[in-house]
């Protein structure tokens, strides 16, 4: 078995894809477990059971607005007493006799005696009395004490991810906090003195950073805590401090730039320096270049600088791997298969991931290309639903030929 902790550090080599994918993700781990309130643990993953304190609910109660009154007595065109009145929050009062009636309203606790409720629409209130024009059945619209829970019921495993329901959830079992994996801390930042800030002036060889922008919202939209900082120019010094003071306020770093063969691209040496990064040329269009390692124990991206490059370089690696930092095993988007409508040519030693446009029609997907697929070219992921990957080995795919889409989005 291939050691998952020897360095993909050879730059001559094309590594293989998965296997590249697969030994980094190896040497990630969840979070360490800490407990948080209830909405500050919305979206995070749970790391122990959670059980219930007391039945739910914990007392037999009326389900509808209405009249708790004994199935005994309940047949059409019966009067009963009508002895008293029960809102939610009061106590049941006393049992309740033959003949006997009392006011219900929903969520109110049923008497004892009571073992149905008639509901107000098939009931004529007379004051003193009232009057049943239909029968009921035992049971009829009373919520029974630990219908929903049982004290002791194991309410939510591990593993779970929080969603609002487990959330009103929780508290109705009567938990303030829970032990959950945290959400990463992803520091962002982006290297070059060819980057200007979005509203900073042009000026003639410059671009505007929008990498360290999408990134930054990548690493919010996949669960974690994400900051973006200035933009580093080329400089071994600023560099450097700006990778040592990224570390002190986080669990992930992405670096974006700076990892191809470029003659001033010094986040190689400072990375290097800093720590056990390793620089590779991995089998993908977009995104060959890429950088993997450990400053101390922050693990460390270095994606490409093309916009496309980097985008599709952080769905493939940095996504699941900040899925697999919160304790998630869904780590991969969603996935479908589409019939293509355009012509792709891909290199035959490379996995392709084309951005593509789909639509659905007789009960099947079909893709459409996003036009030029340049990786400088953004637009092409904006209008995009997907990727869609062509393995390596298929340099032509024709129209009508079948192939897997990785969702960019949640609807289509």
């Amino acid at each position: 078995m291939e050691d998952p902790d020897r360095p993909l550090e050879e730059p001559s080599e094309l590594i293989e894809l998965n296997r590249y994918r697969q030994q980094l993700l190896s040497r990630i781990g969840p979070l360490e477990p800490i407990a948080l309130g209830l909405l500050e643990a919305h979206g995070c993953v749970l790391s122990q059971d959670v059980k219930s304190d007391a039945d739910i609910p914990p007392f037999p109660n009326s389900a509808v607005d209405g009249f708790a009154v004994r199935s005994s007595d309940t047949f059409a065109g019966v009067e009963l007493d009508l002895v008293g009145e029960i809102a939610a929050g009061q106590e049941p009062g006393p049992p309740l006799g033959a003949g006997e009636a009392v006011r219900i309203m929903t969520g109110a606790p049923v008497p004892a005696g009571a073992d149905v409720i008639v509901p107000v629409e098939v009931a004529e209130d007379a004051g003193s009395r009232v009057l049943l024009r239909q029968p009921g059945r035992r049971g009829d619209h009373v919520r029974e004490a630990g219908e929903d829970v049982r004290a002791g019921d194991i309410v939510l495993r591990a593993g779970r991810r929080l969603v609002a329901a487990d959330i009103g959830m929780l508290a109705a079992v009567g938990a303030t906090n829970v032990l959950v994996h945290p959400r990463p801390r992803v520091v962002v930042l982006s290297t070059g003195d060819e980057l200007l800030e979005p509203g900073a002036p042009t000026r003639p060889g410059a671009i505007r950073d929008a990498n360290s922008y999408s990134l930054t919202a990548l690493a919010r939209e996949s669960g974690a805590t994400a900051f973006r900082l200035p933009i580093v120019p080329d400089d071994r010094r600023q560099l450097q401090e700006a990778f040592e003071g990224a570390l002190t306020q986080a669990d992930l770093l992405v670096t974006t730039g700076g990892v191809s063969a470029g003659r001033y691209d010094y986040v190689k040496q400072v990375l290097a320096q800093l720590g056990d990064v390793h620089f590779n040329r991995v089998g993908m269009q977009p995104g060959m270049p890429q950088a993997f390692g450990f400053l101390g124990t922050v693990p460390c991206f270095g994606l490409p600088g093309n916009p496309v490059s980097a985008y599709v370089s952080f769905e493939v690696f940095v996504r699941p791997a900040l899925r697999r930092m919160q304790g998630r095993t869904d780590l991969n988007r969603p996935r479908v298969t589409a019939v293509l409508e355009d012509e792709i040519v891909s290199p035959a030693d490379k996995v392709s991931f084309l951005r593509v446009k789909l639509r659905r029609e007789d009960g099947t997907w079909h893709a459409a290309l996003t036009g030029n697929q340049g990786s400088g070219l953004l637009r092409s992921v904006v209008e995009a639903d997907g990727l869609a990957e062509v393995p390596t080995g298929r340099t032509n795919l024709f129209p009508g030929e079948r192939v897997v889409v990785h969702l960019l989005v949640d609807t289509v």
